[in-house]
């Protein structure tokens, strides 16, 4: 299997998509926020003195969906008709797991629009929550499902 971001002369290179079919593709991504049972209490009960923390995570999680090709060097413009952002608070075991889902009719797939809007909302968790809690852990970043295109479908295993 070759890299399809790398040309014959292994330099970047940004994929040709213009000849692709327009197709609905859609990606689920996830990822973790671990954290002192007292942090994710304050967050459920809406004690943090900035506010709704998630509301502003999920909206950050929207931002960065749109704005992968700006963070991403080789990764196409994307018009997005949907991006959404779920939390599951698991306070059986100190932590908060994130799942993105991004769609589109396009020419290419949004995995890495789903991938990025997990970490920016895990990100931005931290941020409203290193206050009271500087050791908190980001993990299992990964993409759950992938829908559409040429390459057919893709469902992550258990992790």
């Amino acid at each position: 299997m070759n890299l399809t971001h790398i040309n014959a002369n292994g330099e970047a290179n940004m994929v040709d998509i213009s000849e692709k079919k327009i197709t609905t593709r859609t990606a689920r991504a996830e990822a973790y926020i671990n954290m002192m049972p007292e942090t994710l209490k304050m967050i459920l009960e809406g004690d943090h003195r900035k506010g709704d923390v998630f509301a502003v995570a999920r909206i950050a999680g929207i931002q960065a969906a749109k704005q992968t090709s700006h963070l991403i060097p080789l990764c196409h413009p994307l018009m997005l008709t949907k991006v959404s952002v779920e939390f599951d608070p698991q306070p059986s075991h100190n932590r908060v797991r994130i799942e993105t889902m991004c769609k589109l009719a396009g020419q290419t797939g949004v995995e890495m629009e789903a991938l990025t809007a997990a970490s920016v909302t895990a990100l931005t968790l931290f941020d409203m929550c290193k206050a009271v809690d500087k050791a908190m852990i980001i993990s299992g970043i990964r993409v759950l499902e992938k829908q559409g295109g040429k390459s057919g479908d893709f469902k992550a295993g258990k992790a």
